[in-house]
């Protein structure tokens, strides 16, 4: 029987206590059983969410109301009367966002709610210092967020120009004032107020007025032999199950886990004194683990809400598979196995790094960059002086690790041995400093931290200052190519091409797309004159070389030959430089792509594709067993049978109808496409009592191709069964799918 830690009872906290009985069988403390119980009935109402209030059924005011609603009740149940500041910080951010200027309303939005989440963080110390129950701050952090991102995307949007944008900022630039619905629908929609994730405001209102449904790429669909792209909506039940399994699987191992390893020992005077350093770090290393299990209970629930109501699909990937991912919280496996101090942070909160990244990291000088990100990201967390603690010894990390990744990552790369290595290593040591760093934030205390830094003799900031300062003098690291100052504008101005470009596809018809390919005609027209200045230079060569003598010739012909390698050279150079600038501008945009596809060396990754594997693998195998005994022929029949259900739609119509041709030029026919995609969404067969073999088909104009078929039909299940042997290979050639 597992074992619940004794959590201590809150005097202070104002929700609910309804449940008190079931806290007390349980063991834990009523705040964590009402989050659970707001959490668990989230789940549940957004599956309705996604199947009675689907954006074809309702309107979006529906939606909106409905998701507002459900989110202000949980609020109030969760937090008694201090739910008074999930709606007062909101309404005087959305005062300040409708009457100031779009120049300043960014600054302004973020010094107004960084300062009442502040106060509120400096009420809670005050009156209830050290405790981990659940209070007002946690929604309120996330509300922080959502209200300065909407900021910026406004000041984005108004102010400023593509080519001053990074594409993350084209994205989500806003360009229409938020009404008073949308933007409180935004702020408290259920999915995401007890623990997020955030999700930006575009992607939000997107998803909310169904805009947010990708098409399938064509490669995958097979009505048309790849002629056509399907509009299709993926079910997230999968996916959902999933990070269920994964939520509960955390809740366990922390329940289990940490009463082992309690976090206060470490400030005890026994555990300083008379433990030895090795074991210090050990301690710290668990400890440290097993608190991060709970925020992956939390994280991964909420993302499993938001995906059960539609919310956070990305579209399919190249083997047609539905991604769930867009505002992920968390890469366990990713943060676990990380084989640097960075890989980590970008994996853990992910909500949060995105929102530090759109708010700091790309809008300051880029030395002030990691300094500025994480002091804004320890003051959002409050005032406890172990958080400034961890977010400092953080910085001066990952600083260090940028210092020796440069000097020594590329000396371990001959080998696949080598690489192997150099993987093992950065992750075991990745791990150790991820303990010796978080702990304070764990602690919370000044003191006690220090102590225990002391304990450690400051050995990790020592190496890291030594990494920083003193070994770039005696050891040689990674050389890198600088463009030069030329080719570097020749650059810049081709890679603002490449982003205006990407803005285009991204934004859709806008009068701002004619301006953004204006510079690619440019290049064309370019190149047409180069190619012309080259055919008039030649046409001369010619007519001048008929009253030249040989030596001269010879001469010229030698000249010409230089010039040409010097151009090959410059070209060769441009496009080396080309590559270089197109992997800053990969980093600077990590943003918007998940962050393995930036580093593919690191261990979680190899680590992954190897659990992907297996459970393809297992899957596979069950398909085949149990689909092939239990459900085969059922599914052969419904194959045969799509023909009699759907008399009047062939497949050359619906190929006709989505892919277009002739004059048509590959625009598409709304009737035909409404009237396909009705036909293949509803059934149209109706049975008469009393007939179990024969079926009536509402169109009389098609009874005997109907009796015909079923005929053909019975005739093919009946040699399918006398040849049994036959119906596996049928299935795996893909008739039962």
């Amino acid at each position: 029987m597992l074992e619940s830690p004794k959590f201590i009872v809150n005097d202070q906290y104002d929700g609910s206590r309804i449940f008190t009985w079931l806290a007390d069988m349980c063991g834990l403390s009523v705040d964590l059983v009402n989050f659970l119980i707001c959490q668990i009935s989230a789940l549940f109402l957004a599956s309705l969410f996604r199947s009675l209030l689907h954006p074809s059924k309702v309107s979006s005011k529906v939606r909106h109301i409905f998701a507002l609603s459900i989110g202000l009740t949980f609020g109030y149940f969760c937090f008694g009367q201090q739910a008074i500041h999930i709606a007062g910080l909101p309404a005087i951010c959305y005062i300040v966002i409708r009457t100031q200027d779009p120049r300043i309303v960014q600054r302004t939005v973020l010094l107004v709610a960084m300062s009442y989440l502040l106060c509120v963080h400096l009420m809670r110390q005050i009156y209830d210092y050290g405790s981990y129950a659940l209070d007002i701050t946690g929604p309120l952090m996330i509300i922080t967020q959502k209200v300065t991102s909407l900021a910026f995307s406004i000041h984005d949007g108004f102010v400023r120009q593509d080519e001053d944008l990074t594409r993350a900022q084209q994205y989500h630039a806003i360009r229409k004032m938020p009404s008073a619905l949308e933007y409180f629908s935004y702020v408290w929609h259920f999915q995401g107020l007890m623990a997020g994730p955030l999700v930006f405001y575009k992607d939000y209102i997107e998803f909310v007025e169904g805009y947010n449904l990708l098409k399938r790429p064509s490669s995958n669909g097979n009505l048309d032999n790849g002629k056509s792209e399907l509009v299709l909506e993926p079910s997230p039940t999968k996916t959902v199950i999933r990070k269920v399994i994964g939520s509960c699987v955390c809740a366990f191992i922390f329940m289990k886990f940490v009463k082992m390893y309690p976090v206060k020992n470490m400030k005890d005077d026994d555990f300083l004194n008379n433990t030895n350093i090795g074991y210090k770090f050990w301690y710290a290393m668990l400890a440290t683990s097993c608190i991060r299990f709970k925020y992956y209970h939390a994280w991964l629930l909420a993302d499993a809400i938001c995906n059960n109501s539609g919310l956070g699909f990305t579209g399919y990937d190249k083997d047609g598979n539905a991604k769930w991912d867009l505002i992920s919280n968390i890469n366990v496996l990713s943060f676990e196995f990380a084989s640097n101090f960075r890989d980590a942070i970008n994996n853990w909160n992910c909500g949060t790094n995105r929102w530090l990244r759109t708010l700091v990291y790309e809008r300051v000088p880029k030395k002030y960059g990691t300094l500025l990100t994480f002091a804004l990201s320890a003051v959002w967390h409050g005032f406890y002086p172990g958080y400034y603690l961890t977010f400092a010894t953080g910085a001066l990390v990952v600083t260090a690790a940028r210092t020796a990744r440069r000097m020594f990552r590329h000396r371990f790369q001959s080998t696949q041995f080598t690489r192997m290595f150099y993987d093992i290593l950065t992750c075991l040591t990745t791990r150790i400093v991820m303990g010796y760093a978080t702990f304070p934030f764990v602690l919370l205390e000044f003191m006690g931290s220090i102590q225990l830094y002391l304990r450690f003799y400051l050995c990790l900031h020592i190496i890291s200052l030594v990494t920083i300062f003193i070994l770039p003098i005696f050891i040689r690291g990674e050389k890198r190519v600088k463009p030069s100052s030329s080719s570097t504008s020749v650059e810049t101005t081709n890679q603002t091409t490449r982003t205006n470009k990407d803005a285009k596809v991204d934004k859709g018809p806008t009068g701002k797309q004619a301006t953004a390919a204006i510079p690619a005609t440019d290049d064309l027209n370019d190149e047409h004159e180069e190619s012309d200045a080259e055919n008039r230079v030649t046409k001369r060569k010619v007519h001048i070389s008929d009253n030249m003598p040989q030596h001269q010739l010879q001469e010229k012909q030698q000249q010409h030959n230089n010039i040409i390698l010097h151009n090959t050279q410059q070209q060769d150079l441009q496009q080396q430089q080309q590559q270089q600038q197109q992997r800053v501008a990969c980093a600077r945009d990590a943003v918007s792509v998940p962050h393995d596809q930036c580093e593919m060396d690191q261990l979680s990754s190899k680590l992954k594709e190897k659990i992907e594997a297996e459970t393809k693998n297992i899957e596979e195998f069950i398909d085949k067993t149990v689909t092939e005994t239990v459900s085969g022929i059922v599914e052969l029949k419904n194959d045969l049978m799509r023909d009699i259900e759907f008399p009047k739609l062939k497949l050359g119509s619906v190929t006709n109808a989505i892919g277009g041709g002739g004059s048509s030029g590959g625009n598409l026919d709304k009737d035909s496409l409404v009237a396909a995609s009705t036909a293949l969404r509803k059934r149209n067969i109706s049975h008469e009592n009393g007939m179990d073999a024969n079926c009536v088909i509402e169109d009389n104009n098609m009874e005997d191709n109907s009796a015909t078929f079923l005929k053909k039909e019975i005739e093919v299940i009946n040699s399918v069964v006398q040849q049994a042997n036959v119906l596996p290979a049928m299935l795996s050639n893909g008739h039962a799918k």
